[in-house]
């Protein structure tokens, strides 16, 4: 019992932490859309507590912020005082970008880990983080429209794999889970930022020419 209460308390730790970063992701785009104070909670809100929301509805637990209200409320102190305060940082979009990048890595961890507490497999716990990391901010860039994170050619569902890859491959090494979680968030946010700043993206796909109609379907 001693050893399960403080990687509780650290998973409790990232799911609010990782509910207002992203609730100041989704504060600035009301920001950049010039929406009125209500816009602003609302989409930090959403974009705040979206992906655990969906992720404790996938594994049958109770959702974070019904347990406890705290990250609900954070979100509509953090997106309050981005209303009152957005107009002080210069670029924006470019702090939103990693501010993102940071929230992403965290709710991708605290995703991941919770998945592996609620007695799912390490592909399950890895699906998990992918879908708390990204729904959040699927929800943001919908109601924000903006182009979703999803349709971007950006390096962003990869970071989130591969943070969680490499927490659930150091826990499979036997190294203590919160060294392993640290690990699993660095890597996320690094691979995430360095694909900002060098803009990296996979391959894409490259459409060719089909097969003429009068072939026939024929062989050869």
């Amino acid at each position: 019992m001693n050893t399960i209460a403080p990687v509780l308390s650290v998973l409790s730790v990232l799911d609010m932490a990782s509910a207002v970063v992203f609730a100041i992701t989704g504060a600035l785009v009301a920001s950049r859309k010039q929406m009125d104070i209500v816009g602003f909670v609302w989409l930090g809100m959403v974009t705040g507590v979206g992906g655990g929301t969906l992720r404790d509805l996938l594994l049958g637990v109770p959702v974070f912020w019904v347990v406890n209200p705290t990250p609900v409320a954070l979100c509509l102190v953090a997106s309050g005082l981005v209303h009152f305060s957005a107009h002080l940082v210069n670029s924006r979009y470019r702090l939103l970008l990693y501010l993102d990048a940071f929230g992403m890595a965290l709710v991708t961890i605290a995703g991941t880990a919770k998945g592996l507490d609620a007695g799912a497999s390490p592909l399950v716990a890895l699906v998990m983080g992918i879908i708390t990391a990204v729904v959040g901010g699927i929800l943001r860039d919908t109601l924000g429209q903006e182009p979703s994170i999803l349709l971007r050619r950006e390096i962003y569902v990869t970071a989130s794999a591969a943070g969680a890859l490499l927490f659930l491959l150091a826990l499979a090494l036997d190294l203590p889970r919160l060294w392993a979680m640290a690990a699993g968030l660095l890597t996320a946010f690094v691979i995430r930022s360095l694909a900002l700043r060098f803009d990296w993206a996979l391959p894409v796909y490259r459409p060719r020419p089909g097969r003429a109609p009068d072939d026939g379907g024929k062989i050869g």
